[in-house]
Order: structure tokens, then C-alpha cells, then sequence
């Protein structure tokens, strides 16, 4: 792949090591090494998807050519080690019985760092629980550290990421061929599993199978369930000291999770970085393969080989999309912001900017109505890109979704210059429904020239009547929808619309109008969702004395 760095050194492997885990089981492990004399630093790989494509040349050749071992192994019950897998359980033991094994090793200096993307991340936050002395750094690649917030992000079950999760674990360490019909079995028959009841059986027919794990997901929503006791990793960063680097893309699926562990470790006074590309969750590793892993090399040389030389400047580096389309070196994310306000209008307008501590566009308690739309579950309001773990991530053409009657939109007009957003964007809206039971799903989208709209970041937030926020019949309730980050550029000329919908089906389970339990449910009740003054866009604008980085 062009970008990448020229080897160093050729490289050889023994397959197929065999290392004990905390209960004994046998895990199947690669070594990976430079072929010279001398020291090299260890990196540690734990995957729970084989130990085959892509990870054997993405990491166990190119950074055992850049002067690593490289100790591939695979996570129990996995990829032909023993013992049984379970989806967070035995990481933490497993990995530290890794570190055990490795300390016998004639090789081994004493000198250990981990790297790797997705689940890869999640066991080195793991290891972080109780880090081995000789764990000197860590580089988690668009990684998640929380798996009940992978399935119930904003508290609604995130179903098409979880099926496609759910492929990989269960076929990636089976080989290419089998794994490559799991994914073409799914998105055959994606469509047809979200929309069938109940879903705790409609979607064997997607996977080929039965997933116990999926199916415990499903039953056990709340995080404080004892269920997901344990798998809340990120704990780990509020009192770790091991240098961290952080890489993430603003559609990446775990792009709020990253965000979390940058926020813990820099309170936690640990050396971290950050870099956030343009990428979703598979294309960082694909056509941002070349940054994120000069990233990783320069991040492990230098704590693992005393090499600064890879480091840049700043701690975060992020690129702006929109008009510009640039990365820009900071010092902190997100970086001073000016909150600002802009108010929906009975006609599809979108107006303001005005302060962010400004009441709205109403009196205070002005509950006049300004749009409304029905939501069918058995018509399920389509998702359209946005932050997944399937290749139809990422920014994509709204046009056809807004053309849709459950979709409700308001546009500024044309911008006369052109803003820049950094930072968390929310959306305040006053919410009634007729049933109680309602998602509300808001997204931000850049409206150019030709009138194509493209998503820039959205959320979901799910109301009941005995939620958070509760919704009832009585009359509207404020609500509070997080729509993730971003650093974006609106161009002169274009529109900043908000798009208001009850839901994005399949990226989020549709909200069935009743209340059941997910994986039971069998009845499907329509609601008429009311969007009500004051009702705001929140934007974190700043000014245009951020520099870019050209290089």
C-alpha cells in the first residue's frame, strides 16, 4: 500500500504457539520478528476474529519489518484456542496470563506495548484494569472500551452494528470463505430480519444461527443490569499512567467511546493523544491505513524505543470536513467554542444564530405547535450512512430520506460566509406523542448548491413514560438529543438543515410503540410525534484563527 514506510528489517514467524490462559485453556498464538540481533520491544495483538487476514500482514508483518515482536494471539474459544468465549469475561485474566507467558521468553526485553482496532481495543483496556509493570504503551485504533454502550449507545438497541458484530465473531476466525458468505447471507437479509417479530428469533435466519450473546444483549437493556457487570472497561483510563494514543473518524461507530477515553485519560493527568480522520469504522483501516499507522509506529517508537521522532507537536490532530476538507494540529479537544442557537420555525426555517444561554425562540413554556409527523414501526423510518460498523457508513445523499412524510427538515438560508463548527452538537426540542412511547432521532446535514443534503452528525434518544424524560399524553417534554461531534466547515453559499425523524431503522431497532421487551415483542403501535417551540439546534462554532495543517 503506498504511504506506508519502507521495512527495515525481514521478518520471520513461528504459528501456532501455545499459551496458557488464566484457567489453563490453550491459546493459539503467532510470533512475529525482526530477522537481526539485539533487543526489540513486544507489541501485543488479542483478537477474537482468527489470526489470519488482515491482521497477520497489517500487524504482524509490517510492524515486526519496523523492529517489533509481534505475539499474535487469538482470545479464548476463538481461532482454535481453548476453553469457551464469551464476549468481555476472561479478557482482563487472559491477557495478564499472556504477559506471564511472555516474561519466560529468551526474546522478551521487558519492554511491552499493545495496538489494534475495534474488539483489539477493548482487551487492551482490559490488560489496563491491572496494567503489567512492563506495559510501557498503548495505541487503541477506532477501539471501544464499554460493550453494553456498543449495543445500547443511546439507549436504543443498536441492531444492524450488532448483527454485523455478531458475523464477525462468530465466522472472521473461521476463515475468508466462511466469513465472507456470513456477510453476503446479512446484507441479503437484513431488511427482511428488522422488520420481522420477535426479533429475538427473526434474526437467526440473517446469522445462519443462534447467538447466545446476541440474545443476552437484547434481554438485559439496562447498563446497570448485573449482566454487564465487567464490561465497562474504560474504567481503566481514570487512573492510567501508560502513554495512550487514541485514533478514531467521525463516523466511526466508536468515535463517542474514544471521545470518553481521551476525556478520562487527560483527567487522569496521563500522556495521551488523539487523531480523528475522515474515516468511518472499516475505512480507517483501508484508505486511512497509511495515517493510522504512522500514528501507531510513531506513538509505540517512541515509548517503546525511546524514538520521539514520529510525535508531532500538538496532542490532538483532527480533520475538518466541508468546504475546506484540511487537518488541523490542536492542543486539547475540543478546542474554546462559542455555543450557539438555532431556532426551528413552524415553516421549515432554521434561524439564528443566537447565544446558546438565549430561551429559545418563545415565552418560556410557549408550547404552540410547529410541525408534526407519524411514525409507522411496520414503515420504519430508513437509516441512511452515519456512524456503523458496515460499509454503508459514513457521509451519504439524504435526499431521498428527507423526501419521506416521517421525516421532518428546517434549513437556514444560504449562508453569506462561511462557519465552523468544532466540538459536540446537540439539539433541544420540545417532544409530545399520543402514545408515550417515541424515538427521537435528530441529524445535522450540509445542504449544497444543487440542493444535495449530506449528513455531518446525528443521535437518537428514546422516550417512554417512565423514562429519563418521560414521555406522556399530557403535553410536551423537553428533550435533550446528543448528536455526537464533529469539526466541519459550512461553505458560503450552503444551508445547515436539522432533520428530525422517530427513528433510523435498521441502524437502530425501531421503537415498536408499545413498550415490550425488544426481543419479544409482537405488537407494533403507530404514534404521532409533535415537535413544539422553543426547539433549538445547538453548534459549536469557533473562530477562524484555527489554524490548518498542511502537511
Amino acid at each position: 500500500m503506498k504511504g506506508l514506510p519502507p521495512k527495515l528489517y525481514d521478518v520471520a514467524y513461528e504459528p501456532g504457539l501455545t499459551v496458557p490462559a488464566a484457567d489453563g485453556s490453550p491459546l493459539l498464538t503467532d510470533h512475529y520478528f525482526p530477522l537481526a540481533d539485539g533487543d526489540f520491544p513486544t507489541l501485543l495483538v488479542r483478537s477474537p476474529y482468527g489470526r489470519g487476514l488482515p491482521w497477520a500482514p497489517m500487524y504482524g508483518v509490517l510492524f515486526a519489518e519496523q523492529g517489533f515482536h509481534v505475539v499474535l494471539q487469538s482470545c479464548r474459544g476463538t481461532g482454535g484456542s481453548g476453553g469457551e468465549a464469551a464476549l468481555w469475561q476472561h479478557e482482563a485474566a487472559d491477557g495478564l496470563a499472556t504477559v506471564e507467558w511472555l516474561r519466560r521468553q529468551p526474546w522478551f526485553s521487558g519492554v511491552l506495548g499493545t495496538t489494534g482496532p475495534s474488539f483489539l481495543g477493548y482487551v487492551q483496556w482490559a490488560l489496563a484494569l491491572d496494567p503489567p509493570p512492563e506495559l510501557r504503551a498503548m495505541v487503541v485504533q477506532v477501539g471501544q472500551h464499554d460493550m453494553h454502550g456498543f449495543y445500547y449507545p443511546s439507549g436504543t438497541f443498536a441492531l444492524e452494528s450488532a448483527l454485523v458484530s455478531a458475523v464477525g465473531r462468530v465466522y472472521n476466525h473461521r476463515g475468508v470463505p466462511s466469513f465472507t458468505r456470513a456477510v453476503l447471507r446479512l446484507g441479503r437479509r437484513i431488511g427482511k430480519v428488522g422488520r420481522a417479530l420477535p426479533l429475538g428469533q427473526a434474526y437467526v435466519p440473517g446469522l445462519g444461527c443462534r447467538v447466545p450473546f446476541l440474545e443476552a444483549a437484547m434481554e438485559h437493556p439496562e447498563a446497570a443490569d448485573a449482566h454487564w457487570a465487567g464490561a465497562d472497561a474504560g474504567v481503566a483510563a481514570e487512573r492510567l499512567t501508560v502513554p495512550t494514543g487514541l485514533i478514531t473518524g467521525w463516523h466511526d461507530v466508536f468515535l463517542d467511546q474514544t471521545l470518553q477515553q481521551y476525556d478520562r485519560l487527560r483527567r487522569a493527568g496521563c500522556d495521551t493523544a488523539l487523531l480523528i480522520g475522515p474515516w468511518t469504522h472499516t475505512s480507517a483501516l483501508q484508505r486511512g491505513w497509511p495515517e493510522v499507522f504512522a500514528e501507531s509506529l510513531g506513538w509505540l517508537r517512541a515509548h517503546l524505543c525511546d524514538d520521539p521522532s514520529g510525535l508531532r507537536s500538538a496532542e490532538v490532530r483532527v480533520h475538518e470536513g466541508g468546504a475546506r476538507r484540511t487537518w488541523h494540529d490542536l492542543p486539547v479537544w475540543p478546542p474554546a467554542a462559542t455555543g450557539r442557537r438555532w431556532h426551528l420555525g413552524g415553516d421549515g426555517t432554521l434561524t439564528g444564530p443566537a447565544p446558546a444561554t438565549s430561551s429559545g425562540a418563545g415565552a418560556e413554556g410557549d408550547a404552540s405547535a410547529l410541525a408534526s409527523f407519524r411514525y409507522d414501526p411496520d414503515d420504519p423510518t430508513p437509516s441512511v450512512g452515519g456512524q456503523l460498523l458496515s460499509a454503508k457508513a459514513g457521509c451519504q445523499d439524504n435526499t431521498a430520506l428527507e423526501a419521506r412524510d416521517d421525516v421532518l427538515t428546517f434549513t437556514t438560508a444560504p449562508l453569506t460566509e462561511p462557519l465552523r463548527i468544532m466540538g459536540p452538537v446537540g439539539a433541544e426540542l420540545r417532544v409530545s406523542t399520543d402514545t408515550g412511547h417515541t424515538d427521537v432521532f435528530a441529524r445535522l446535514c450540509d445542504v449544497d448548491e444543487r440542493g444535495r443534503s449530506a449528513n455531518v452528525c446525528d443521535g437518537l434518544r428514546r422516550l417512554s413514560p417512565t423514562g429519563a424524560e418521560p414521555a406522556d399524553r399530557t403535553g410536551p417534554v423537553t428533550v435533550t438529543v446528543p448528536m455526537s461531534s464533529t469539526a466541519y466547515r459550512f461553505a458560503v453559499g450552503h444551508r445547515i438543515r436539522l432533520q428530525v425523524s422517530g427513528g433510523a431503522h435498521p441502524r437502530f431497532a425501531r421503537n415498536t410503540g408499545t413498550g415490550e421487551p425488544l426481543p419479544t415483542a409482537t405488537r407494533l403501535v403507530p404514534s404521532e410525534v409533535t415537535l413544539h417551540r422553543p426547539s433549538a439546534l445547538l453548534l459549536p462554532v469557533t473562530e477562524d484563527e484555527v489554524s490548518p495543517d498542511h502537511r
